[in-house]
């Protein structure tokens, strides 16, 4: 598979940035955002918002100590992406045959590990980067995808797609596909060989401690 993986835009850095990136837009109530009834746009608009409030707010601390970030994360971004949701779809056949033990190991393993992997990359986040494209598609269908188009340093422009789900709480993102890659589909492909081959105890145990193997692909600036 010919995956990748830009340094500033690795998908899950993409992803926990849905709103740092975003085109300044009017302010509207976190309420209306955060209701079922709101647009997946308007969810991933809101977040930008106010995470990228809260980054200029924290910056130079973010800047001295990368891991200052993760709060910020936890409270304004991960309550609208469905980490279980995310790592049943990367687990594949392997979350069917896991326990309700491993399961949950794993998740908080994989959550863990990708945001300690990919968090830093929020320290200098700036919100010129990226457009919001026109919204295509069904607004009342269980599923949407928010188009957006990154300006790398270069002039190239690198079409990101966030692919979210309708749920009791509102719109969830779930993954993220660059230049046409799912981060998904690479870790589960990552992953599938390494737990056929060592069985997933012993991949939860080398997430917990050594983090996760890099989407596989070239690195390259942004």
């Amino acid at each position: 598979m010919n995956a990748i993986q830009p340094r500033r835009l690795a998908p899950f850095a993409v992803l926990v940035t849905l709103g740092v990136l975003l085109l300044p837009v009017a302010a509207r109530p976190a309420a209306e955002a955060a209701s079922t009834s709101a647009s997946a746009q308007d969810v991933m608009i809101d977040v930008s918002n106010r995470l990228f409030a809260a980054l200029d707010h924290n910056r130079v601390a973010i800047r001295r100590n990368p891991q200052a970030v993760y709060p910020l994360v936890d409270e304004l971004v991960f309550p609208h992406f469905d980490v279980d949701y995310a790592t049943q779809l990367v687990l594949a056949q392997h979350w069917r045959e896991a326990t309700p033990e491993q399961r949950q190991r794993f998740v908080q393993a994989f959550y863990h590990a990708l945001l300690r992997t990919y968090g830093s990359a929020l320290a200098d986040a700036t919100a010129d980067r990226l457009k919001v494209l026109p919204f295509r598609g069904d607004a009342s269908a269980p599923q949407a995808i928010v188009r957006t188009q990154v300006t790398r340093s270069s002039g190239e422009v690198v079409p990101v797609e966030y692919r979210l789900h309708r749920t009791p709480e509102g719109w969830k993102a779930y993954d993220v596909i660059i230049e046409g890659i799912s981060y998904v589909r690479n870790y589960r492909a990552d992953l599938d060989a390494e737990i056929s081959a060592k069985g997933l105890d012993a991949v939860i145990r080398r997430i917990e401690t050594q983090g996760l193997t890099p989407v596989r692909g070239e690195s390259r600036g942004p």
